[in-house]
């Protein structure tokens, strides 16, 4: 395979820059982007400060691809927050932050380069989504829709960028050991403790998370489920519904016994 020309966004660390290091060490030239200081980059790479937010940070970007890259042959949408809470717990504010960065940054990136793939009549698109976008678990309502708009997102753009030789993929892992609690914002504390201790007993790090994306994005599968308790979760919904709907709700009822005890708590004696 030939070097390839990368851009990754939040690719300063978790999968990210699990990520641009294998590529780096493919002889990729891997352009890293990031809110981050350029110090936790990968030696070989590249650095661009990006707030995915922000049009002209992206203005910017496509320019140093451009200068620098000449060019782009893959670009990974990777930046994004985690979240969590009840729906009674989460203000509009939360919302806001979450399908801004997680969404809304995924398109900005998708819309600052699709000219440039169009031109080239070539190029592939890797969003990062979670198998929150596949699999719709309680008290993750900002998330689960957060991740579902970028699967969504991504089927839209595998036909409408096909026809210039655009290939597309999503990735959809569930937990794997990462520093993503870090972007957790408090605004449902139960949820997010689970979270965390879910995330720190996942089997994976971000490492061999990597290694397995990038087997997907290699082959150019547009659905990239990397993980077998992902494709568990994924097929137990698609081929045994009613077990999959028993399983959902059995977690759910773990919450309003959480809210009874914390009641009783409160209560005077």
């Amino acid at each position: 395979m030939s070097a390839r020309r990368v851009l990754i966004t939040g690719g300063a660390s978790g999968l990210g820059r699990a990520l641009a290091v294998r590529l780096a060490a493919r002889g990729d030239r891997v352009l890293v982007t990031d809110l981050a200081a350029a110090a936790t980059v990968p030696p070989d790479a590249l650095y661009q400060r990006l707030d995915i937010t922000s049009t002209d940070d992206w203005a910017a970007a496509l320019q140093r691809v451009e200068h620098d890259l000449g060019g782009l042959d893959l670009l990974v949408n990777n930046a994004g927050i985690a979240a969590g809470g009840r729906i009674d717990r989460l203000d509009d504010a939360h919302w806001r932050r979450v399908l801004e960065i997680n969404v809304l940054g995924t398109v900005n990136g998708c819309r600052t380069f699709a000219p440039m793939f169009k031109a080239q009549e070539g190029g592939h698109v890797v969003n990062v989504a979670s198998v929150a976008g596949l699999i719709h678990a309680a008290a993750m309502s900002s998330y689960n829709a957060s991740k579902a708009a970028v699967v969504a997102l991504s089927e839209t753009l595998r036909y409408e960028l096909g026809p210039w030789g655009v290939d597309v993929s999503v990735v959809c892992p569930s937990f794997f050991r990462t520093n993503l609690p870090a972007s957790l914002g408090g605004d449902d504390p139960l949820m997010e403790t689970i979270a965390a201790k879910l995330i720190a007993r996942a089997p994976l790090d971000a490492a061999e998370m990597a290694e397995r994306v990038l087997r997907g994005v290699d082959a150019r599968r547009f659905l990239i489920v990397p993980d077998r308790p992902a494709r568990r979760m994924f097929w137990t919904k698609r081929l045994m519904r009613p077990l999959y709907d028993r399983r959902m709700l059995a977690g759910a009822a773990r919450f309003r016994q959480a809210e009874r005890r914390a009641g009783s708590a409160t209560e005077p004696r």
